[in-house]
């Protein structure tokens, strides 16, 4: 675990030209391989082309697409945090705009599926759940990509969302996104972040809370295999009272060129009396030389909350685990599967649709059966 220093205030600004061109040097940098994407820290002429689905119509359901300057009307939870971000609010050429109507409670979860053919792209879209809502919003990214991308949630009183991403794009891919939610009065969020594709993948989660009551759950699970780099990036933003937060991420890395970074950082302002939150990452080393960065930062300004922590854990596969698993009378391949569905399933389960937990199971299984890491013993590379 790496200790960081005391986050302070966060600088954020709709204008792609109050940024500095990122450096190693900066905190909001430093792990990333800026050299694989300094062509998204200026601006470029969108050339991407992709398939963008909506999914089937849902009853309560509105789906359209906009202008970025149309978007901003309606899109109030992200002001980006970095370059790129707020240069994909200023340039996506459009976006989708999702409208969950109050009360609404839809038959399935809503779609945004995108899959990319060629070049690059920005996208901005902006999803708003009304008052009292409940709903499930899916969005899965696939194919190849260069992309940088965001997506912004706005949660009405008492609403209920599950937003569940799932990134499995094709080896080449490079996705950097960025997901913002504001929390509406008693309203609860819950997002899972599943991430299996793409060669260098870095999210920046935030959450913020618009009135008491809020609750927040950020949740993810990442398999990282050859030479693949996925990073995750939080902020939560405790500045009202009586608001609960809680952070779950699980990483696994396959093979020794695998790399994971996970970032947490959760402030509570003098104001957010009342807060309880806590965060916890782990990290699974299936090989030797895969690594894994884990940095928990938690700055408190008030004393009178229920409760915060944090911690981070990261270890090496369990040969007495998969010796009990044998004796049991598995395979070793059936044994090493086990040994990850099990690490993800806490995550997982969190998805109330059992479709999409299907559907991540599959995917999760695809990905270790070719990356042959199931079939195979990891001998002296993981141990």
């Amino acid at each position: 675990m790496t200790l960081a220093p005391v986050l302070g205030e966060r600088f954020a600004s709709r204008d792609p030209e109050d940024f500095p061109a990122p450096s190693s040097h900066e905190e909001n940098w430093r792990f990333t391989p800026l050299g694989k994407i300094r062509e998204f820290f200026t601006a470029f002429t969108p050339d991407g082309e992709s398939k963008l689905d909506f999914g089937a119509p849902l009853e309560g359901v509105r789906v359209q697409t906009a202008r970025p300057a149309s978007l901003e009307a309606f899109g109030s939870a992200l002001v980006p945090a970095d370059k790129v971000s707020a240069l994909a609010m200023r340039h996506a050429e459009t976006g989708g705009h999702i409208v969950v109507e109050a009360g609404a409670r839809p038959a399935g979860p809503v779609l945004l599926s995108r899959v990319g053919v060629r070049g690059r792209s920005y996208a901005h879209h902006v999803v708003e759940v009304g008052a009292g809502a409940e709903v499930t919003i899916v969005a899965e990214h696939s194919g190849l990509a260069q992309i940088a991308a965001n997506l912004e949630i706005i949660l009405g009183d008492g609403a209920n969302c599950t937003f569940v991403v799932v990134n499995d794009e094709d080896p080449g891919s490079t996705r950097l996104a960025s997901y913002a939610a504001l929390v509406g009065r008693d309203a609860s969020y819950r997002a899972v972040e599943v991430a299996l594709g793409g060669s260098l993948v870095r999210t920046v989660s935030t959450v913020r809370f618009a009135a008491p009551g809020g609750r927040a759950e950020l949740c993810g699970v990442a398999l990282s295999g050859d030479g693949q780099h996925l990073e995750s990036r939080l902020f939560v933003d405790h500045d009202q009272p009586n608001c609960t937060s809680n952070v779950l991420y699980k990483n696994a890395l396959l093979t020794p060129a695998a790399r994971t970074v996970w970032v947490g950082d959760v402030r509570i302002r003098p104001a957010a009396t009342g807060t309880l939150t806590y965060e916890l990452n782990r990290n699974l080393l299936l090989a030797k030389g895969a690594r894994a960065d884990s940095v928990p930062n938690l700055e408190i300004e008030t004393g009178q909350i229920h409760g915060a922590g944090h911690a981070s854990t990261t270890g090496r596969f369990d040969e007495e685990q998969m010796f009990y698993l044998r004796s049991r009378g598995l395979s070793e391949d059936e044994a090493r599967r086990l040994v990850v569905r099990g690490f993800f399933g806490e995550v997982v389960a969190k998805i109330p649709d059992e479709s999409v937990r299907a559907r991540i199971a599959e995917l999760v299984e695809g990905k270790l059966a070719q990356s042959g890491w199931g079939s195979r013993p990891p001998a002296d590379d993981a141990t």
